[in-house]
This record gives structure tokens, C-alpha cells and sequence, in this order.
């Protein structure tokens, strides 16, 4: 069944990949469920994109050149970074999953892999990170569809939602109750070829909460962001 490409997710993705074929693969695979997935070829520059950028999920190969995936894995974890790490590699030996998924990994698929089962892992690890257990989330009386990439209002009628006011709200919904900074909500639209300003976020959050009507309400707060919550 094809997704309508207004209504798909643009949660941010960092791969780390370094044969081009696998990369150019999962790039446009991932892309197509639409997310936004920036590219390294090497461990090294992954902190810096970290700290310029918020991630949702990191896809990492085990055999990078240079500083390989276990040493980054360890980093990241040592520097505290909370993000779900996905790993995938063609080595498949007990010693290399056990190991790590000890150093902090969250999952591990084996080359090749279809990209239908990388898309779904993706799905499930960040809706674990966020707490959600389920593919549904409910704000006052707005249900939130993440596999069906559809909102539900109080009357029971589907959104009919862009796709930047669809990753909007699935952004505020994924941390509901909590402020989620312009910033955050930037790199959750935006690859970085896109020039996102601060107001065309303004006027997204307007539009959307004038979708949502009595479901459910998006809050200003002043200086700091949006918080969606119940009316």
C-alpha cells in the first residue's frame, strides 16, 4: 500500500556507513519512509554532527575505517549520549552481538537486511526511547497513528495534515507534556539542505493547532517553545 507523502514522519537519522553502495541504499530507503537521514562515512565527525544536530536514532556499521563501531559505540555511551543505536554489519558471529549489545547498542541487524524490517526496527526503537508502547499515542481526545501516520480528532475524521505539520506534531506528541524548543522542532523537518527559519515555524504551529481544534491544544511558552497537551 503507498504511503501518502504528506503524512510521513521526518524523525532525524544519523547512519554511519562507510561502503557507498550500503549507504546510497539505506539513505534512500530511509528516505522514502521520510525521514531525514544525514551521512558520515566515519566515526570521527560523529560528535561534532551531535552536537550541531539532534538526533532520534544512529545507525552504525561495525566495520568503519579508522575508529571502528565498538570504539564508537563505547564513546558515545562514555560521553553519555542517550540516543537509540542501531547496529548493522555483515559479521554475525555470537562474540560480535553479545559484545555489542553489552558496549550499549540497542539492536543489531546482520547484512543484508531488507529495508522494510530496517525501516520497522527504526520505528520501534525510537518509539521505545520516547516511552510510547505502542504505534498509538492519545493527547486529550487526539489519537495519534505512528504506523498509520495519521491523527485522529475528537470526532473520529483524520487530519488532513502536511507533512511538515504532521512532523510537528509528531514531535511535540513524542515528548507530550514536555516544551520542545523551535530548534528541536527544526531538525525534526528539516535536512540540511533546508533553510528552516523560526518563524515558518510559527506559522506551521498555527496552522496545525487550528487543526486540531477542541482535540488537543499546542502551547506557547514564551522563549522557550511548544507544548502539546490536553485542552
Amino acid at each position: 500500500m503507498a504511503r501518502n507523502p504528506s503524512t510521513v514522519s521526518r524523525m532525524r537519522i544519523l547512519l554511519v556507513e562507510d561502503d557507498p553502495l550500503v549507504a546510497d541504499g539505506i539513505v534512500r530507503g530511509l528516505s522514502g519512509e521520510g525521514y531525514v537521514v544525514d551521512h558520515t562515512a566515519m566515526a570521527e565527525p560523529v560528535s561534532g554532527m551531535m552536537e550541531s544536530a539532534h538526533y532520534d536514532l544512529a545507525i552504525v556499521d561495525l566495520g568503519l575505517p579508522g575508529e571502528d563501531g565498538f570504539s564508537l559505540v563505547r564513546r558515545l555511551r562514555r560521553a553519555g549520549k542517550a540516543l537509540p543505536l542501531l547496529i548493522v554489519t555483515a559479521r554475525d558471529s555470537l562474540d560480535d552481538r553479545v559484545g555489542t549489545l553489552d558496549l550499549g547498542a540497542d539492536d543489531y541487524m546482520v547484512k543484508p537486511f531488507a529495508l522494510p524490517e530496517l525501516a520497522a526496527r527504526c520505528r520501534a526503537l525510537i518509539r521505545r526511547a520516547s516511552a510510547a508502547t505502542s504505534n498509538e499515542l492519545t493527547v486529550g481526545k487526539l489519537r495519534i497513528d505512528l504506523a498509520g501516520r495519521r491523527a485522529i480528532n475528537a470526532a473520529g475524521e483524520a487530519l488532513e495534515l502536511t507533512r511538515r505539520e504532521w512532523s510537528i506534531l509528531e514531535c511535540l506528541a513524542h515528548h507530550s507534556g514536555k516544551v520542545v524548543s523551535k530548534e528541536r522542532l527544526t531538525q525534526a523537518i528539516a535536512g540540511w539542505s533546508e533553510d528552516i527559519s523560526g518563524n515558518a515555524i510559527e506559522v506551521h504551529v498555527s496552522r496545525l493547532r487550528s487543526k486540531l481544534g477542541e482535540s488537543a491544544s499546542i502551547r506557547g511558552i514564551r522563549g522557550l517553545g511548544y507544548r502539546l497537551e490536553d485542552n
